[in-house]
């Protein structure tokens, strides 16, 4: 009996400690390279979108003249 009351206390403590956010500290060199890698991402799709989008107008540019010179020629 004394052991499950010690038990049941160990882990009701545990239960405690982590919900008052007073638990075992966090691994600070895994999140931080975590971070480092997710900036990372963040800067490889915002140089994708950036190509992109310079692809896109470059398209619309060719577009508009295609659509200039068809119009003329209609005519």
């Amino acid at each position: 009996m004394a052991r499950l009351e010690q038990r049941l206390s160990e882990a009701f403590g545990q239960n405690g400690w982590r919900a008052t956010g007073l638990g075992a500290p966090t691994d600070t060199d895994t999140l931080q390279r975590k971070i480092d890698h997710l900036e990372q991402q963040v800067a490889e799709l915002r140089d994708q979108l950036s190509e992109r989008e310079e692809d896109l107008r470059a398209s619309r540019a060719t577009n508009r003249e295609l659509m200039t010179q068809l119009n003329s020629t209609s005519r």
